[in-house]
């Protein structure tokens, strides 16, 4: 009868106990990498051109592989890209843009404090040079004007 309660007994010592943890070391590993490509992939503006955009309840532009990004500053300093252009030397950098074929789309990011005149003129410089596809761009806005 001894043997018998003994017996009963290692069976039980034998086995092994459910293990009641978890490892989060995977879960951690993935969520970092997953953080890394987020703030790597929509945190970076699209242009380093410091602006104040105004503020509208437009759609927003999707962007496009081929568009060029026109901004001007608080100063009224023209940018393609995030390249200063020199005073008056607009319309010969326009000229280089337009590599034949179909032009691009023109985004254009204009200052909030800017004379709306200032802007008309780029936007005049983008016709005369053949670019007739411009996009304006702002701020969202929750209330209507």
């Amino acid at each position: 009868m001894g043997m018998g309660v003994s017996s009963r007994r290692k069976g039980k010592r034998g086995r092994r106990a459910a293990m009641a943890e978890i490892n989060v070391t995977p879960l951690v590993d993935v969520m970092l990498v997953l953080l890394i490509i987020f703030m790597v992939t929509v945190t970076l503006p699209a242009v380093g051109v410091p602006i104040e955009l105004p503020e509208s309840r437009a759609a927003p532009v999707e962007e496009q592989p081929d568009q060029v990004t026109i901004s001007i500053d608080r100063a009224g300093v023209i940018y393609i890209e995030e390249t200063p252009v020199r005073e008056g030397g607009l319309a010969d950098a326009l000229a280089m843009l337009n590599r034949g074929g179909e032009p691009p789309l023109i985004v254009l990011r204009g200052d909030r404090s800017l004379d709306y005149g200032r802007v008309m003129r780029v936007m005049g410089e983008l016709g005369r040079a053949g670019f007739t596809s411009i996009s304006l761009v702002t701020d969202g806005s929750v209330s209507a004007p």
